[in-house]
């Protein structure tokens, strides 16, 4: 078998001497030197000037903020209230007056008359949409009346904000939006344009973005009390249900929460025995297991507050250690538990209690309000579900009390996760600023309320576009973490689900394979430190098939006066990098001649990478689409031109240049059939992808950007020849080979050395023809000599001369596997449309005696950000919802089918459908409401070379079915060689090693365990949460306007 290994391996390396013409290309390289300078990557440098950059971009818009923050309160301040304001006196544009909305049965509803401004909108680049920069937008929520007194002198005074809006573009061009979220609800945003909804639904409330929460208020401990006695009754524990579902959408990844229920005892609803932080996925846990809670025994709220208690007094794990309040939801009750606040929280009262009357009964709520005021909280009812999402959200407001008492010192700028952008700017981050009442009440006592949060979106292709790229060869990046450890900027950051409710969080730890050196860079970055060192990692292949490893050297950096860390990731190879020099302009045409497609049927098809060379270029993905753009702007400006990127475009003329002279040199001297090649292909770090002959462009299926193509990364990573059979999954049939040929790839990189300095500009290799390299792989995996004719020496099992893989291929399975566990080449021909599969798909019992022997090791990680289609329904009540059951948002959604005009007629709607069978049943898909996609969880598995070297020998040991093997690895490829006896019965089947990725299942990966080994985070740096002038509830701080629009809103009682 050694001595078959030596044959393969001498055949590959032979034709890849004659045909990938590395030795070749140096030479061309080493020849044209003149022509290009290489630069070095430093990347302290590198780090300081993009953390900089970056610095100064949020700098500027930092200063349109805080403009815009204290003119408001100016405003605000100068303002009369008005009692009898009408809504024809206020002039605005409301941007749903424009928005269609259908009815379920298709037909278009009779719009309401809207006194709102009719606008004329031009297109706009920047902001991906139509916008008319005189004029602000006005957003208000479904659920408020837009004719309410509030709303009116709100819209009123807000009105002014239009000027500075504009001057502040004035002076920065590149500002996108431009928000003032009210604590009233409504939205006021520049430039304006027509409001988008979300398939014609649209809950958008900007008090419960992420955004606008971490603006008002400072980060919360927060444990959830939830009664279950028997005296709940179905509708009211659904109204709970549903009460802790929208109060776990106030929180953000600053904020720790527990939720538990209690009757005569208290206990958690999910497996987290304290308090953890409320990302996604835990609230994710709450929200599945709160619907699991049940009615019965009786109640003791001594026992749900002593729990309570308790959990916010637990200082032995990780919290917020800020706002600490308790959220009671309950049916009523007689006790006051008085003894209990004052064992724990009296007489400091550092805990605040809200109190929630759910559901419609008569019982004396006067120990709730007692409570609640006794615990600087506030009392709220929820007798229906058209209350539960204004109720829920409105103890903001009183979390903000204390920022407004601290003034200038709570005016801290703070920038936001990542999120999707509501109005269609893709994904951004949010500069955002408390914006405070001044008024002073007949007393001279300060007013105590926040009046909103100004916010200023930064898109991330913005600052992506300060970040350096191709210098950095095809691996290495940049990227940027917040105080969370979440990614900013990754190059694996890309959400599948646009959710606008939801937070971006991908954790540095799970965009890439974590280790315990990242975990310490990811410490030191949070910590806001710099720093750098060089490791050794496992990473992902681009198609996600493969694992290398590979060294690394990472870099980074704060960046100042933000919460953000910036990251630098260099290969070894990537220190150098080439910048062509092409003064000569002769020389540019003559070499710019071969990228014309009349060159290509003697030079072979070139493809390039659909990369910014000039600010006028229109991009394509259909790349012969792309060259003719290209090529048609080339006649009309020179390379050197202002409006051009220099570097890019004088790499990509120059690589023209030395891959047509490869061509010139080795490729057009050879026979490709002699060698049954199909392709022979040069692809370079300035974006040129040279496939020889021409004809072989029709079936080339790699990506034109070679930074993107897994062959290109993974040749650079790797040392010889790297093998990449077509990737098939495990239901392929092979229907489509009786005309088609099927090519392998195999690459190896270009490793020059000049003046010293080692860099890798290209990758070449050749496409062999599948069906004459297993005719090929066969005989060279065999006794015969090339004198031996085919037939005249046979064995077989009982004689004593050897077997080999082209005699006996009716006895021995020969075949080569690649270092991700794909099979490549074998000698028996019902294995060749299986080229490409998974090996355990073809050969279970055999790919599981190489991996259980240690020829494999196994990665199993996870993807956070797929999507993926709804789940079968489930038959148990207490499951997650698989039919789409309407939320508290859906149905607040129906508000469109009655039309804002008929208001009141709304509140009837929703309390009727509180009682009607949506709400009583699991079960049932309310009319017109399709399921949607949701985002979740992707297990992937991928398999790699473990250390071993050696060849080795083994049994299948099944009883009489015993098969031997035989394995080795190819010296200088990606392969390993198996030999194998063809198993003989079924009883040696095994269990199918399972590589593609699946949906993973409910609680994998299992957050009850990864909550007690949370990861390192950071709060922000202050905190306002306690002040000993905060009024109590009851002390006319007011939350709102009393009960407009028919919902009985928070009344605090008297203390």
């Amino acid at each position: 078998m050694q001595y078959w290994a030596r044959r393969l391996e001498q055949e590959i390396d032979g034709v890849m001497r004659i045909f990938g013409g590395v030795q070749q290309l140096r030479k061309i390289y080493d020849d044209n030197k003149s022509l290009f300078e290489v630069k070095e990557n430093v990347p302290r440098k590198l780090v300081e000037k993009v953390a900089g950059d970056i610095e100064s971009l949020l700098a500027k818009k930092v200063r349109a903020l805080k403009r815009l923050a204290n003119a408001a309160e100016k405003f605000q301040k100068a303002h009369h209230w008005q009692d009898n304001i009408r809504e024809e006196d206020i002039e605005y544009y409301d941007s749903k007056a424009d928005t269609e909305y259908d009815d379920p049965d298709g037909e278009e509803i009779e719009r309401e008359k809207s006194n709102s401004l009719k606008l004329e909108f031009t297109d706009d680049d920047n902001f991906k949409t139509k916008v008319n920069y005189s004029y602000a937008a006005v957003q208000i929520p479904t659920d408020i009346y837009k004719g309410s007194t509030v709303i009116l002198n709100e819209l009123n005074w807000t009105q002014a904000l239009e000027d500075v809006f504009i001057e502040n573009r004035k002076e920065d061009p590149s500002l996108l939006w431009q928000v003032f979220g009210s604590a009233t609800g409504v939205t006021r945003y520049y430039p304006a344009t027509p409001w988008r909804a979300p398939n014609k639904i649209d809950l958008y409330d900007v008090r419960r973005r992420p955004w606008y929460i971490q603006g008002a208020s400072s980060p919360k401990d927060m444990v959830i009390i939830v009664d279950v006695s028997g005296s709940v009754s179905g509708l009211t524990l659904k109204l709970m249900k549903t009460s802790v579902y929208e109060m776990l959408d106030t929180l953000s990844d600053d904020d720790y929460v527990n939720v538990a229920s209690f009757n005569e005892k208290a206990k958690p609803v999910s497996c987290f025995k304290h308090l953890v932080q409320a990302n996604i996925r835990n609230k994710k846990v709450f929200k599945e297991d709160v619907q699991g809670m049940v009615a019965k025994g009786t109640t003791d709220y001594k026992a749900g507050f002593e729990y309570a208690f308790d959990q916010l007094q637990n200082s032995n794990i990780t919290r917020a250690n800020c706002n600490k309040m308790i959220m009671m939801f309950t049916d009523g009750g007689e006790d006051r538990v008085q003894d209990v606040f004052e064992k724990y929280n009296w007489p400091n009262k550092t805990v605040r209690v809200f109190t929630f009357s759910v559901g419609q009964h008569n019982y004396d709520v006067t120990p709730l309000q007692w409570m609640a005021c006794a615990n600087k909280g506030y009392y709220f009812e929820i007798p229906s579900i058209g209350a539960i999402r204004i109720n829920t959200q409105e103890y903001l407001d009183v979390l903000g009390r204390p920022m407004v008492l601290a003034g200038n010192r709570a005016k801290q700028v703070q920038w936001t996760n990542v999120y999707q952008d509501a109005l269609g700017l893709g994904l951004v981050v949010t500069g955002t600023l408390p914006v405070f009442n001044l008024t002073e009440d007949s007393s001279d006592r300060k007013n105590q309320l926040i009046l909103g949060v100004m916010g200023i979106d930064v898109a991330l292709n913005d600052i992506k576009r300060l970040t350096p790229r191709y210098n950095l060869g095809a691996n290495g990046y940049v990227f940027a973490i917040d105080l969370n450890g979440y990614v900013l900027l990754h190059p694996n950051l890309q959400p599948q689900i646009i959710n606008f409710r939801e937070p971006v969080t991908l954790d540095f730890l799970d965009a890439e394979l974590e280790d315990e050196n990242k975990e310490e860079i990811r410490r030191s970055m949070i910590d806001g430190n710099d720093g750098q060192r060089f490791i050794k990692t496992l990473i992902k292949s681009l198609d996600e098939q493969y694992i290398d490893e590979v060294f690394r050297t990472y870099t980074w950096a704060p960046i100042k006066s933000t919460n953000y860390s910036l990251g630098l990731v260099l290969p070894p190879y990537s220190t150098y990098y080439i910048q062509a020099n092409l003064s000569d302009q002769i020389l540019q045409v003559k070499y710019f001649e071969y990228l014309l497609p009349n060159s290509f049927e003697s030079e072979g098809h070139v493809f390039i990478a659909p990369r910014e060379y000039c600010k006028d270029l229109d991009l394509s993905d259909n790349n012969t689409e792309f060259l003719e753009n290209f090529i048609a702007l080339m006649e009309k400006v020179t390379p050197d031109s202002k409006q051009c990127d220099n570097f890019l475009l004088h790499n990509l003329i120059l690589d023209t240049g030395i891959t047509q002279q490869l061509v010139d040199q080795v490729w057009k001297d050879q026979d490709l059939n002699t060698y049954s090649l199909l392709a022979v292909f040069a692809a370079t770090d300035g974006g040129i992808t040279r496939v020889f002959p021409n004809k072989a462009a029709d079936d080339w299926e790699e990506e034109p950007e070679p930074f993107n193509a897994s062959f290109y990364r993974r040749s650079l990573d790797n040392k010889g020849y790297i093998f990449k059979p077509p990737y098939r999954d495990a239901g392929y049939r092979g229907l489509d080979l009786e005309n088609n040929t099927i090519g392998i790839l195999v690459s190896t990189a270009v490793e020059l050395s000049i003046g010293g300095k080692t860099l890798k500009p290209a990758v070449v290799g050749v496409k062999l023809d599948l069906e004459a390299w297993a005719e090929k792989f066969k005989v060279l995996a065999s006794n015969r000599t090339d004198r031996d004719q085919l037939g005249t020496r046979r064995c077989d099992p009982s004689s004593s001369c050897e077997m080999d893989c082209e005699a006996n291929n009716k006895d021995l399975i020969c075949v080569l596997i690649d270092d991700g566990g794909f099979l490549v080449l074998s000698n028996q021909e019902d294995h060749w449309y299986q080229v490409g599969k998974f090996f355990s798909e073809v050969d279970a019992n055999l790919m599981s005696a190489l991996y259980n022997n240690s020829f494999y090791a196994r990665k199993e990680s996870y993807d956070f950000q797929s999507v993926c289609a709804p789940e079968a329904p489930s038959n148990t009540g207490a499951a997650p919802r698989g039919v789409f059951v309407p939320t508290v948002a859906d149905l607040l959604s129906l508000a469109w089918w009655t039309s804002a005009a008929a208001w009141s007629l709304f509140q009837q709607f929703l309390y009727s459908l509180t009682y009607s069978s949506w709400f009583q049943t699991e079960e049932v898909v309310g009319d017109g409401m399709e399921a949607r996609e949701t985002s979740c969880i992707m297990k992937q598995t991928q398999y790699y070379f473990s250390t071993v070297n050696a060849t080795y020998n083994a049994i299948i040991d099944c009883g009489n079915c015993s098969r031997l093997f035989h394995a080795q690895r190819l010296a200088n490829t990606n392969l390993l060689f198996v030999v194998a006896d063809k198993p003989l019965c079924s009883q040696c089947e095994s269990v199918k090693l399972l590589q593609a990725e699946v949906r993973a299942p409910p609680r994998d990966p299992n957050q009850c365990e990864l909550v007690d080994r949370p990861r390192y985070r950071k709060g922000p740096h202050i905190c306002f949460d306690y002040n000993a002038t905060v009024r109590g509830a009851g002390e006319g701080a007011g939350l709102g306007w009393p009960g407009e629009g028919g919902y009985p809103l928070g009344r605090g009682a008297e203390p």
